[in-house]
């Protein structure tokens, strides 16, 4: 099921997936085509004890996300609509497609979720080397960005725009769209530290997870080159730099990617 809606943040196993058809010589837009359109069984609801604990972990940050974002958007003027959060084990159903714990997690504007398959935390210390639960709050911060940018009508746009472009141009846009939500998340961490919430390492947690999916470092272990045209989230560099500057100025005003030289 599509709703003209285009997932967003995440998508680690699905890079994965498309990177190894290109090294067999397919066409990987046939998968990305079967991964958003397959149907979907339910998703298993019974957790293991450590994923009920995860789960609870999640659910702590993004009402710490909740918090702080409802007040930034009062201090405009405006509503914060609270995103809803789904936690599942294997495969979902969301208004943006199918998807699977391959997918990573993702935002889909279509029914403003996120979506998060628990065993993708383990993921992130046995894969990608990052490690302590606020690389774990990095991640849920990353697709809250995503939610935020919705609100404010920057991922129609983003759409508009890529549907007229070649794809180069087209991934080198979607860079932008994904560096200023990591510059978000950065943003989030900041109001984070002023309630005095973070410990001693979390930041450094956080920029780790940032740098350990970045484009770059996950072609180069998966396929052995790097291909920047390919980009759709970012180098390892950005990704931990447009956090940092989200963190150091809390300010939403500085994360304009998509006029900045990145």
């Amino acid at each position: 099921m599509s709703t003209g809606k285009m997932a967003v943040g995440g998508g680690i196993g699905t890079i994965v997936v498309v990177l190894i058809v290109l090294l067999l010589g397919g066409d990987p837009s046939e998968v990305v085509d079967t991964l958003q359109n397959t149907p979907a069984q339910s998703g298993t609801t019974t957790f293991t004890a450590e994923e009920e604990a995860m789960a609870q972990f999640v659910s702590v940050v993004l009402k710490d996300t909740e918090t702080i974002w409802g007040k930034i958007f009062e201090q405009s003027g405006t509503l914060y609509r609270q995103p809803g959060l789904v936690l599942y084990s294997g495969q979902v159903q969301s208004a943006c497609g199918y998807a699977s714990a391959a997918s990573g997690p993702f935002y889909c504007p279509g029914d403003e979720k996120v979506y998060i398959d628990l065993s993708f935390c383990d993921q992130l210390k046995t894969n990608f080397g990052a490690y302590g639960d606020f690389a774990i709050a990095y991640v849920i911060a990353h697709e809250i960005g995503h939610h935020v940018q919705n609100l404010m009508g920057i991922l129609d746009e983003v759409n508009s725009q890529r549907s007229r472009l070649s794809e180069t141009r087209a991934n080198q846009l979607l860079v932008r769209l994904e560096l200023q939500a990591d510059f978000l998340s950065g943003m989030w961490a900041h109001y984070e530290q002023q309630l005095d919430y973070l410990e001693t390492g979390d930041i450094e947690e956080a920029m780790n997870a940032a740098a350990s999916v970045g484009d770059d470092v996950l072609q180069k272990k998966y396929e052995g080159r790097v291909y920047p045209d390919s980009f759709t989230h970012g180098s390892a560099v950005q990704r931990r730099e447009w956090f940092r500057k989200g963190y150091q100025t809390g300010n939403f005003q500085d994360g304009d990617t998509f006029n900045a030289d990145i």
